[in-house]
């Protein structure tokens, strides 16, 4: 689906002024873009970081939303030094394909319903925003199971070792097309 018809996300930065009191440095709307790897499915980059931790953005007036990343192992949604805070949206029906990353990712629910999809076909319904999912380097799919209503949830990816398995590195894939368990 190539519209969830959700309003895009705000997203207020703060900082200092040249005092040192808090202001409002950024009050935006950031629109979600189609992902090229997986069609129906709509992301917006909310902030990313660079560089390892602890992060140097207190002192950067840079829009972290606009920041590169340029390592296209993990599809481009993982930093390899870094955090990577975004927006997911699925329209009504749609899902997002089988896939995994070499990151710990948090993801929180916003608004509508989401089933997580694991690899043995395991469905697991978040249903209440808040609803979360900690992502450890696994394959899963993510489900829109409304007819009628588009679902929104925050990611944030930070990078990680890849996930083993009897010693043995679990690579970053994506395997395209609806999930078996559907």
């Amino acid at each position: 689906m190539s519209s969830t018809q959700l309003p895009p996300l705000r997203r207020v930065v703060t900082a200092h002024d040249h005092q040192g009191l808090a202001v409002v440095d950024s009050d935006m709307l950031l629109e979600s873009e189609r992902m090229e790897v997986a069609p129906g499915v709509r992301a917006a980059s909310i902030w990313l970081t660079t560089g390892g931790l602890p992060v140097d953005d207190n002192n950067n007036p840079e829009d972290g939303a606009k920041r590169p990343i340029e390592d296209t192992s993990n599809f481009g949604i993982v930093h390899p030094s870094g955090t990577n805070v975004r927006s997911t949206e699925l329209g009504p029906g749609a899902f997002a394909p089988m896939h995994r990353t070499s990151s710990l990712d948090y993801n929180i629910l916003v608004s509508g319903t989401l089933i997580l999809i694991t690899e043995d076909g395991t469905q697991t319904l978040l249903k209440n925003p808040g609803d979360t999912v900690i992502q450890k380097g696994t394959m899963h799919a993510w489900k829109n199971p409304s007819d009628t209503q588009p679902v929104r949830w925050i990611t944030v990816l930070v990078a990680a070792k890849p996930a083993t398995v009897n010693g043995e590195p679990l690579k970053p894939e994506i395997i395209a097309g609806e999930p078996k368990s559907l």
